[in-house]
């Protein structure tokens, strides 16, 4: 039942298709004269199942139960009890569900594709040999463009890559990595350096994307990683709940580089739109403030084990077996140890869509859409 339910959104997604198709001639599809596409790229807050495809860790998968059981009732990859914000955004945009890139048997993108792939970073070291990383959620994109040219001819193609959105969440692996394994000790690296190393591999992807001809770009900045069940387990087992700061501090300096960077394009590139959301911000005050937002619980994850359910056990595949599921994931800010419920999800996704300039600016998502 839950397979076939997966199966019917994306046969949604094809009838779409066919329904631009059928009036037209055979080596065209017909476009609404507004049309753009939405492409995501990003990391595990994104995925949508890529990395159901590769050939990695069970460890940066989430093919398993109790993923997915909420919406799809049935495992699709999402490192979530169901959706996942890409998936929300689209439905606001009026855009079919995005078929992950790597999922076999979906040649035509004319609403777009999810790219993102789990524990990808900006750097390609970021675990590298895993993970779908970045530059190479790009270079697909190069093959959906040159796939749009030749169904669509250039002039078309080119048209429907300059009124599509380009999302993007990621950043906050490279950051965790700075992480000595299970210690709360950073690295002794320069953090300055390494925020600047992030952020100028991410302009290069961002004008590498203008080059293709994209020009509306969404970003959220990197959220309070050291907020996170799977940090604060490792903080302090017991009772204090501390955050790990100095790792959202490291956050907090890529999100002010990004925001001064993104500003510095706007001025650079002809055409360039942008909007930012500060995901920061709206997710520290979900996890410090869960019961003004409809949430009960914003420290402990639904599913796990350990202080915090923070042991990255959920679903019993990464090591340790034993776990504990919350009964109402809806309830609850993190899912598992590190990503949002459903439910997280979809308010985010509200404020990135129509929030205000004190949470996305300078254009929220949907102004972006419309521009």
């Amino acid at each position: 039942m839950g397979s076939l339910r997966v199966l019917t959104h994306y046969l949604v997604y094809t009838l779409s298709i066919f329904i631009q198709i059928k009036h037209c001639h055979s080596s065209s599809i017909c476009l609404p004269k507004k049309h753009g596409a939405l492409f995501i790229f990003g990391d595990s807050y994104f995925d949508n199942g890529n990395n159901n495809y590769i050939n990695t860790s069970i460890s940066v998968q989430a093919n398993y139960p109790p993923y997915g059981e909420t919406f799809f009732k049935y495992p699709t990859g999402r490192y979530s009890d169901g959706r996942v914000i890409p998936d929300f955004i689209a439905e606001y945009a009026k855009l079919p569900l995005l078929p992950p890139y790597l999922h076999p048997g979906y040649p035509n993108y004319i609403y777009g594709v999810n790219f993102a792939s789990g524990g990808a970073g900006v750097l390609d070291g970021t675990y590298q040999g895993l993970v779908v990383n970045l530059n190479t959620q790009v270079s697909y994109l190069k093959n959906v463009k040159n796939l749009f040219s030749k169904k669509l001819g250039d002039a078309e193609a080119k048209e429907l890559i300059s009124k599509s959105v380009y999302l993007f969440h990621i950043g906050g692996n490279d950051y965790s990595t700075l992480l000595e394994t299970n210690s709360t000790v950073l690295l002794p690296v320069d953090h300055q350096e390494f925020v600047d190393m992030v952020i100028g591999n991410l302009t290069n992807v961002i004008k590498e994307i203008y080059n293709l001809g994209g020009k509306k770009f969404g970003f959220l900045n990197v959220p309070p990683i050291g907020c996170s069940p799977s940090i604060r387990i490792r903080v302090n087992s017991g009772s204090s709940g501390a955050c790990l700061e100095d790792l959202s501090a490291i956050a907090r300096l890529h999100n002010t580089k990004l925001s001064e960077m993104l500003q510095k394009l706007e001025k650079q590139l002809k055409g360039f739109k942008y909007s930012l959301t500060d995901f920061y911000s709206i997710v520290y005050q979900v996890i410090k403030y869960p019961s003004k937002h409809g949430f009960k619980e914003g420290s402990m994850a639904c599913c796990g084990g350990g202080a915090y359910r923070g042991d990255g056990s959920c679903g019993g595949k990464r090591g340790i077996k034993e776990y504990k599921l919350c009964v109402n994931a809806s309830e609850y800010v993190f899912f598992d140890s590190f990503h949002p419920t459903e439910r997280a999800s979809q308010h985010y996704s509200q404020l990135i869509w129509n929030g205000n300039h004190n949470v996305t600016k300078p254009y929220n998502l949907k102004q972006l859409f419309e521009l």
